[in-house]
């Protein structure tokens, strides 16, 4: 009887400190999650404020009456719909590209044989050392002598032919797939499109959504590129369109912040929808990396 109270105590203990561990946790990541929320809170609150309100004194970080017409009006008074359009242009051109180009050229250096595969595919890696500001002069000379300025293809051209990173990724996780699924498919007539495509492109997805939620990101964030490349203002990308939209109404900081906070939600939306993808994503690559 004595033994079986101890043994009793012992599992109460141990539960009661596993509850408390978890609460800890949770406790933590709760706290970092807020302090990593407090800029978003911010403009959140800013975009509802009138202009008085944004440097009242004491600070109120939610307005009594929340000012919703101020997304109306940035909307009505700048073309931010075509601005996000534009960039929305721009991710799906440089999706389509990384995704057409970076399976072939992995599958390449993954499977096939051939002379100097292994010093090309450092040569590959090697651009990825090359900082981007040293592109910036050549490229726009070379996209200038074709009459290319001005025009998106500057802005989508690279991704037709691969990024390093993502063929290195994929690179890595086609490596760890069995090649006993190529000779299978080989002895049923498949040639190495058929392979690539009906076998090792589904083995493959969660590397291939990677690609498309950081193509995505990177498009939709990029400023210098379009500036350097774009002129004509019905052209230029949201975060382009932004820094416009700031210096046309004299830091509005109310309205900007609002324009800010809209141009956010194409990302928060993908994430919600492809969170648990982009989490087991990263994790199936660095297990088979």
């Amino acid at each position: 009887m004595e033994t079986k109270i101890s043994t009793y105590n012992r599992i109460n203990k141990y539960t009661v400190q596993r509850s408390l561990t978890k609460v800890f946790k949770y406790f933590l990541l709760t706290s970092i999650s807020v302090v990593y929320m407090i800029p978003i809170i911010w403009m959140l609150s800013t975009s509802l404020k009138t202009r008085g309100d944004i440097f009242a004194w004491p600070t109120v970080l939610f307005p009594a009456v929340p000012q919703w017409e101020n997304y109306r009006i940035a909307f009505q008074s700048f073309p931010l719909l075509r601005f996000m359009g534009n960039s929305m242009v721009m991710v799906l051109l440089n999706i389509l590209g990384e995704l057409l180009a970076v399976p072939l050229i992995a599958y390449g250096f993954a499977r096939l044989r051939f002379p100097g595969k292994s010093f090309l595919f450092m040569l590959v890696l090697a651009t990825m050392m090359i900082p981007a500001q040293i592109k910036l002069i050549p490229l726009y000379k070379m996209y200038s002598s074709w009459g290319m300025l001005d025009t998106y293809v500057p802005l989508v051209l690279h991704s037709f032919f691969g990024g390093a990173f993502f063929i290195f990724l994929v690179v890595q996780y086609i490596r760890t797939t069995p090649t006993e699924l190529d000779d299978a498919g080989r002895i049923d007539g498949l040639g190495s499109f058929g392979i690539l495509y009906r076998i090792i492109m589904p083995m493959i997805t969660p590397v291939l959504v990677l690609i498309v939620i950081y193509t995505f990101l990177w498009t939709w964030n990029e400023f210098l590129n379009p500036i350097i490349y774009l002129t004509t203002f019905e052209k230029f990308p949201i975060q382009v369109g932004l820094s416009m939209f700031k210096g046309r109404f004299d830091v509005q900081w109310n309205l900007f912040m609002a324009a800010t906070f809209a141009s956010l939600f194409p990302v928060l939306f993908l994430y919600f929808f492809v969170q648990k993808r982009l989490i087991g994503g990263i994790a199936s690559v660095g297990i088979k990396g």
